[in-house]
């Protein structure tokens, strides 16, 4: 998998929810909740998404609220695979 460079992670933003950024050579996205129980929910969906795909998120859950980094370490950098993991996270959470 290639890594992707500067102009073409600023092509692939437009295609996600505008609430990823790029942050210290990672997609980064943070999620709030209404209590821990929905965030924890929001977890395990993503959770059976990205071992589906074979491609695990760095993740970090504070009660309601849920961050998300996502970085190819294969290639060392964001690739295709963490947009396409992007795209299916927020389609857990509009869920």
């Amino acid at each position: 998998m290639k890594r992707l460079n500067e102009q073409e992670i600023q092509d692939n933003l437009a295609g996600i929810d505008s609430d990823w950024i790029v942050k210290a050579n990672f997609l980064h996205r943070e999620f709030l909740f209404k209590d821990f129980v929905e965030a924890f929910s929001f977890i395990t969906a993503v959770a059976l998404v990205a071992e589906k795909a074979s491609h695990h998120p760095n993740w970090k859950n504070t009660y309601n609220k849920v961050t998300i980094d996502l970085s190819t370490h294969d290639a060392d950098g964001i690739t295709t695979k963490d947009f396409d993991l992007a795209k299916a996270i927020d389609k857990c959470y509009k869920k």
